[in-house]
């Protein structure tokens, strides 16, 4: 425990869809004084993400959806190719990975590999994302996949060569950072 941190106050200011907290607490500086600070903390739990790959058909699958806050911060048509993700909800990380996964993209898939876990916007998110990998291949499509109808998420899944995806991140067709964090793995530690 951080005993140079004590919380003051929380005060929700947007319960909605998910918790805006604004966070009243004191930081010790360096030089023993005590000031008062104020920040705000989005809370949508923690979440999951994977890469689907073949090693020899060299594709990786990812997906395409639109993403409102991309939209209204100048991303025109608001489309975002990602790979697949969601919400722990009340599930550990891998069940909420394999669940996901047959959800967004119809392949079901039984080993996966934890590769690391990361905070993707400290400065106002609470989320840690769980990084995953798992090869895949025809045999293991159950559906369409496209996500859940009542979740409304309208998902295209997308089989891309790896090279091709991976060049996206360059011309600027993949602009999420889970994706580019995952595709960059791939690439360094040569899955395809």
């Amino acid at each position: 425990m951080n005993n140079k941190i004590k919380i003051k106050a929380t005060e929700v200011l947007s319960d909605n869809w998910y918790t805006l907290n604004k966070v009243t607490y004191e930081y010790q500086k360096d030089n023993g004084e005590w000031e008062t600070q104020s920040r705000e903390a989005y809370d949508r739990g923690n979440g999951a993400t994977i890469l689907l790959y073949n090693k020899q058909k060299k594709t990786v699958i990812l997906t395409k959806q639109f993403r409102l806050p991309t939209f209204v911060n100048g991303n025109e048509t608001g489309m975002l190719i990602e790979a697949c993700a969601g919400l722990l909800d009340k599930d550990n990380a891998e069940d909420c990975i394999r669940k996901e996964t047959e959800e967004e993209t119809g392949y079901k898939v039984s080993k996966v590999k934890k590769i690391f876990e990361s905070y993707m916007s400290p400065g106002s998110v609470t989320e840690i994302l769980y990084f995953f990998v798992a090869e895949y291949d025809k045999g293991m499509k159950v559906s369409d996949g496209g996500g859940l109808e009542e979740e409304q998420e309208n998902i295209e899944v997308l089989e891309l060569d790896f090279e091709d995806a991976y060049n996206m991140i360059y011309t600027g067709e993949i602009k999420d950072g889970k994706t580019i964090m995952l595709l960059q793995y791939a690439k360094i530690h040569a899955l395809i």
